[in-house]
């Protein structure tokens, strides 16, 4: 019955967010409401949430800071040498763009942290996929991909989750992998070059199309920009109107008040120290941003009504992306506190026929893209794994062999909408949760395919 149940919630609240018939936020809190109740949870239901919400807590205190950091960063000018450069090397091409955008956040993804690589790669990039008329959601899903595909390091947290998990050391789990992640990301990089190509082809149509009506001087049709609204899909043949009201429109103008060209050297090692801070793991995620934040504020805007004006100018982002988090506790309460994770834990182990035993790698590789897709990684790695290790040392196969296998679903893992980062990616993108899942899930489950076949053909999953 609970298994049911948790598919059908599962089930349901995708159809909802793909199909666009209810926002990520109404669907979060609403759906496993329902199904909460529906499972017998009664008053309960409240202290599930409000666990949820307490151990979602901290992650929507990071993200709130962190977009206020970032966001006066940018404000500041610290990257827009960066976004210079950068338009020197892509020379207005798109598809140099987008393969830049993989190869940037694979760079960013070496500290392990996605809401990080994230917010540089978005306020580094957005401003030349709108320049240069490119849609948005190709940003979202190849910068996605990338660091899906990195999040296999051994800081990444799933590598470590499945060794501990299993009692075994990191590196046996992770060396063994390097040939995977490398054929995976070459495989990202294949895709972002594709999507480049497509999104050069369709600019070049629509500016095509626009230099006739322009000489035909029709007072009837509309001319279009070249370039995709932050919803656009991306592909050939399709066209919309570039959202010039994008938080990130008009970043780069080098007349805006809020530049800071003599603090350039300062915001520099401010946010160096805190990247080095937060690759050491020294001092709380949370905790160190706001510090971080503090000083941002204090050294750029001395004044107090500047502060409140550089934090309001991000306040859009700030409520989308923490409203998420909050809302994606509610989910992961009542999954949790319902019994619902333990529920299907056991009945896939339950399901698995003896013929397959020998071949449980394999099956905890596949079981891996569409779970870690439904449920975070602890209850994966700490729930499903070892049971499933359990079942396969019967066969002779060695639990670093099975924690191998269980980390090639991290590319579709970072899809979900379960994890705050990529809740965090498309609302800096202005993006659609939707419209980028139309376009990623296919892809990642083709680079965690990928990533457990190589792992096969080197010999570190047995096959």
């Amino acid at each position: 019955m609970l298994v049911a149940l948790g598919l059908a919630m599962v089930a349901t609240f995708m159809f909802l967010i793909m199909t666009k018939r209810a926002t990520p936020v109404v669907a979060l809190i609403l759906i496993p409401t329902a199904f909460g109740l529906f499972a017998g949870a009664g008053l309960g239901i409240s202290d599930m949430i409000s666990g949820g919400i307490k151990e979602l807590a901290p992650t929507a205190a990071m993200l709130f800071f962190a977009i206020i950091f970032f966001g006066i960063m940018i404000d500041v000018g610290l990257f827009d040498p960066v976004v210079r450069a950068v338009v020197r090397l892509v020379r207005n091409d798109p598809a140099r763009l987008v393969v830049g955008t993989a190869v940037l956040a694979a760079i960013v993804s070496l500290d392990g942290d996605g809401s990080t690589t994230f917010i540089i790669v978005t306020s580094a990039l957005l401003p030349l996929y709108l320049k240069l008329g490119v849609s948005p959601v190709v940003l979202t899903v190849t910068a996605g991909l990338a660091n899906g595909t990195m999040n296999i390091l051994p800081w990444g947290g799933p590598t470590a989750r499945a060794a501990s998990a299993l009692k075994i050391d990191t590196s046996d789990v992770f060396v063994p992998m390097v040939p995977s992640l490398i054929a995976a990301m070459l495989v990202v990089l294949a895709f972002s070059y594709h999507l480049g190509v497509l999104e050069r082809r369709r600019i070049g149509r629509i500016e095509i199309r626009d230099s006739v009506l322009a000489s035909v001087g029709s007072p009837n049709i509309p001319l279009v920009r070249s370039g995709g609204s932050a919803g656009s899909g991306g592909d050939a043949g399709e066209s919309n109107e570039l959202n010039e009201s994008s938080a990130f429109s008009g970043v780069l103008d080098p007349n805006r008040p809020t530049l800071r060209p003599k603090l350039l050297w300062a915001n520099a090692a401010l946010t160096i120290t805190l990247l080095a801070v937060l690759g050491a793991d020294i001092i709380a995620i949370p905790v160190l941003f706001m510090i971080a934040t503090g000083l941002a504020l204090v050294i750029n805007f001395p004044q107090v009504k500047d502060q409140q004006a550089a934090i309001t100018r991000h306040s859009s982002s700030i409520v989308s992306v923490v409203a998420m988090v909050l809302a994606a506790a509610v989910l992961t309460g009542v999954f949790t506190g319902t019994g619902m994770v333990d529920a299907l834990a056991h009945w896939l182990t339950g399901a698995i026929p003896d013929w397959m035993g020998p071949h449980l790698a394999i099956v905890a590789g596949l079981l891996s893209i569409p779970m870690t897709f439904l449920m975070s990684n602890d209850a994966f790695y700490y729930g499903v794994l070892p049971v499933l290790s359990e079942t396969a040392s019967k066969y002779g196969i060695d639990p670093a062999e099975m924690a191998r296998a269980s980390i090639t679903g991290q590319p579709v893992h970072m899809q979900s909408p379960l994890v705050p980062a990529i809740l965090l990616l498309v609302a800096l993108a202005a993006v659609p949760l939707a419209d980028h899942h139309k376009k990623v899930l296919w892809r990642a489950a083709v680079v965690s395919i990928v990533m457990l076949v190589v792992g096969c053909v080197v010999g570190a999953i047995p096959f």
